[in-house]
C-alpha cells in the first residue's frame, strides 16, 4: 500500500493506493492558496491525518507527493505559480516532520505533470510504451517523459516542461519571461482569451472558459473552432519537436482542455501530420489520457512504489504488465 498526495491550486487530494494501482481510500481539502505557508503545511498534515485513520494505513510502505511546479526534487522544495506563499518551500522537510512519517516513510516529490506521466505509463494510455511524452493541457501546459521504459524527471524534476518551449519566435510574451511559448497558445486560458479577442462570447448567463469555447466549437462556431485549431497547431509543433529530439512513440494528452475530445484531437492529429514528417517520427501516435482526475495520485503512488522496490532490493515489477 502506498500513500499519495496531489497538491494543486484548488485542492489538496490524498489517497491510499494498492499495489495494483487502485485507489482504496481518498481524502481531499480545499487549498488555502492565498494564505500563509504554515497554513498550507497544516492542510497537508490534515490530509495525512485523514488517510492515517483508514485501516489500510498500517500497510503503507511509501509516500509520494505530486505538486504543481516548478519543483526542485533534489532540494525537496516547491514554488507553485498559483500558491504565492510557497516559494522554495521545503515541502519534503515539512512532511518528514509529521509524526506518522517519523517512522521512516520518506516522501518522494515529483511535479504534477511528471506524476501524470508516471501514472499513464503504469496503468494508462502509455502503458507498455518505452518512449512517451505525457502532457497536461489545462490552465497551464506541462509534461513528463518516459524514456527507455523509465520515468525521466531530470536533475531538478522539471524535465518535460513542454509548455515553455517556444513555437513562435515573435509570439506573445509569456509569464515565464520568454515569447511564443506553447502555453501562450494552447492552454485553456489562451484558448479563451483568443476566442474572446476574435469576437466570440459565451451564451447568456455563462462565463468565458475553454469548456464554453469547446461547446461553441461543437455547434460549428468558426471563432471557437479557430481558437482550438490554434491551440492544436502549437501542441503539434511542440510534440513533433520532442519526437525529433527523443524519438518518442506516443504522446498522451490529458487535463481540462483535453476534455474537449475531438474538438482538440482532430485538428491536433491533422497538424501533427504536417510537422512530424521525418521517417522516424511519422508514425507518432496521439492518445487521450486514460486516468483523468486520479492521475496525480496514482503517479505519486507509482513513484513511492518505485522507491520502496529499489530500497528493499526486490526485483522491480514491470509496470506495464500490472493488472488493472
Amino acid at each position: 500500500m502506498y500513500a499519495a498526495l496531489d497538491i494543486g491550486g484548488t485542492k489538496i487530494a490524498g489517497a491510499l493506493v494498492d499495489e495494483g494501482g487502485s485507489v482504496v481510500h481518498r481524502a481531499e481539502l480545499p487549498t488555502p492558496a492565498r494564505e500563509s505557508a504554515q497554513r498550507m503545511a497544516r492542510t497537508i498534515d490534515a490530509v495525512i491525518d485523514t488517510l492515517s485513520a483508514a485501516p489500510a494505513w498500517g500497510a503503507v510502505r511509501g509516500v509520494g507527493v505530486a505538486s504543481a511546479g516548478p519543483v526542485d526534487t533534489a532540494a525537496g522544495t516547491v514554488s507553485p505559480v498559483n500558491i504565492p506563499a510557497w516559494r522554495d518551500f521545503p515541502l519534503v522537510e515539512s512532511m518528514r516532520a509529521h509524526p506518522l512519517l517519523l517512522t521512516g516513510l520518506e516522501p518522494v516529490l515529483l511535479g504534477d505533470a511528471v506524476a501524470m506521466a508516471a501514472a499513464e505509463h503504469w496503468l494508462g494510455a502509455a502503458r507498455g510504451v518505452d518512449n512517451a511524452l505525457c502532457m497536461v493541457v489545462s490552465t497551464g501546459v506541462g509534461g513528463g517523459y518516459v524514456l527507455g521504459g523509465r520515468l525521466h524527471p531530470g536533475p531538478s524534476g522539471n524535465a518535460g516542461h513542454i509548455g515553455h518551449i517556444s513555437v513562435g519566435i515573435d509570439g506573445p510574451p509569456c509569464a515565464c519571461g520568454a515569447r511564443g511559448c506553447v502555453e501562450g497558445y494552447a492552454s485553456g486560458t489562451a484558448i479563451t482569451r483568443y476566442a474572446v479577442q476574435t469576437g466570440w462570447s459565451p451564451g447568456p448567463g455563462s462565463q468565458p472558459s475553454a469548456a464554453a469555447v469547446a461547446a461553441s466549437a461543437r455547434e460549428g462556431d468558426k471563432r471557437a473552432l479557430a481558437a482550438y485549431d490554434r491551440s492544436a497547431r502549437a501542441l503539434a509543433a511542440a510534440i513533433a519537436g520532442s519526437a525529433a529530439l527523443l524519438e518518442i512513440e506516443v504522446a498522451v494528452i490529458g487535463g481540462g482542455v483535453a476534455q474537449a475530445g475531438e474538438t482538440l484531437f482532430t485538428p491536433l492529429r491533422r497538424h501533427l501530420r504536417a510537422f512530424a514528417v521525418l521517417d522516424f517520427v511519422r508514425d507518432l501516435k496521439v492518445r487521450p489520457a486514460a486516468l483523468a482526475r486520479d492521475a496525480g495520485l496514482i503517479g505519486a503512488a507509482a513513484a513511492a512504489r518505485q522507491q520502496f522496490t529499489e530500497r528493499s532490493g526486490a526485483a522491480a515489477p514491470v509496470v506495464h504488465e500490472t493488472s488493472t
